[in-house]
């Protein structure tokens, strides 16, 4: 990576910025675009949102869908993934004795919102134990074949875990949940923009992701896709002006002429959408930019990284690097006290990143964006050797 591309971005030069998993960061360009769309709507607000909305929204929609393998009209926009999952995770019918198939490297707020419908609904809740080191998709696989029963109504599954920061290889279990008429419902908070995604192909029912973390749009823009013939399911967190008083299975068309997915989604009150708008302008930054090479070369400096904290803690990495998110790894470190080396991180060494507890492990997330380089690392290296006591000489 070069200085070249730090330079698009609007980060403070006095932080070594290492966690662009957890929001993102928004290149200038893109910024400036969300701007113009804001003056935009302030300019005029009745023109922006009374007239020219459902044409505007439609834009991001197309643009991103092309992205993602999907229709326009089974993609719409959302602030975040966890809106877009809570939407289909309180539309879906659930009775006492159901069971939803989980994993333990979920991301809490969803296991909240599963908790939550558990405890209206009667449900249950079966965590499946991910098989450490990961290593081996048939091993993935089978761990979840063994949890799924009679009972089981849903497989939901990070397609890339946010605490461990493992690329989930759940393309196959997705095949023999949907060969078993289980619902398939997947968070992909970390996935635009970071892998290539294929949501027709992959086949799966349910799916939401941020666009405002690896696709770089400003905070406040996601997706939620749905299977076009399970999309009359899903009802609206919020009930307004989109919604459809007629049945869904009747209507063609929502109340401001798309799906009544769309519509009820949509159009849910007052809203600046601008963040959402601007998915075609970090779409087109990443095409100028070549973003495929620098996704590579950011992927192959996270796994450098990874192994030189690796040999300097003698701690052996959670997964082999296939299962890894290209751009984000979860280094195990010694014991510590996690919280006061975070910090320590971002007070004394001005290192921007997540330290925390997980489970029985001690980790370090570290995530590599075109703005990083290998001097970034360096800082960390030598961080992490002084406050855990560690011989980073030769790493």
């Amino acid at each position: 990576m070069s200085a070249n591309l730090a330079r698009h971005f609007l980060l403070r030069d006095d932080v070594t910025f290492l966690n662009h998993g957890s929001f993102g960061a928004c290149p200038r360009p893109v910024f400036e675009a969300y701007q113009r769309w804001q003056l935009e709507l302030e300019s005029e607000p009745v023109d922006f949102l009374g007239r020219n909305l459902t044409a505007n929204m439609r834009m991001p929609r197309v643009a991103l869908s092309a992205e993602l393998g999907a229709g326009p009209e089974d993609v719409v926009g959302l602030v975040n993934a966890t809106e877009g999952l809570n939407i289909v995770i309180q539309s879906l019918q659930l009775v006492e004795g159901d069971e939803i198939l989980t994993s333990d490297h979920e991301y809490g707020s969803l296991e909240k919102t599963w908790a939550y419908v558990c405890r209206r609904t009667g449900a249950k809740i079966v965590t499946v134990k991910v098989p450490l080191p990961l290593t081996s998709e048939a091993e993935f696989t089978a761990a979840f074949l063994a949890g799924i029963t009679p009972r089981t109504r849903v497989l939901f599954l990070s397609h890339i875990t946010s605490p461990t920061a493992l690329r989930l290889p759940i393309e196959p279990i997705i095949k023999e949940a949907k060969a078993r008429g289980i619902w398939t419902v997947i968070d992909g908070a970390h996935t635009p923009g970071h892998i290539p995604l294929d949501l027709n192909a992959m086949d799966v029912d349910f799916y939401s992701g941020n666009c405002h973390k690896w696709l770089m749009s400003p905070k406040g823009s996601a997706f939620l896709y749905v299977r076009p013939e399970l999309q009359k399911l899903i009802n609206p967190l919020v009930i307004s002006h989109g919604w459809t008083a007629q049945s869904k299975e009747a209507d063609a068309k929502g109340a401001f002429g798309n799906s009544p997915f769309i519509d009820e989604i949509e159009m849910q009150g007052t809203r600046d959408p601008s963040a959402w708008l601007t998915v075609p302008e970090a779409l087109k930054f990443r095409r100028e930019h070549d973003w495929v090479s620098v996704a590579k070369a950011c992927s192959a400096l996270a796994q450098e990284t990874a192994g030189r904290v690796s040999r300097m803690t003698g701690l052996a990495p959670i997964a082999s690097p296939e299962f890894c998110a290209p751009q984000m790894v979860a280094m195990p470190i010694p014991q510590c006290d996690a919280p006061e080396l975070h910090k320590t991180l971002r007070e004394k060494h001005r290192i921007e990143i997540p330290v925390f507890k997980w489970q029985d492990r001690c980790i370090a997330r570290v995530s590599v964006q075109g703005y990083n380089s290998r001097q970034h690392m360096d800082v960390l290296i030598h961080a992490l050797a002084e406050e855990l006591s560690l011989n980073a000489a030769g790493i």
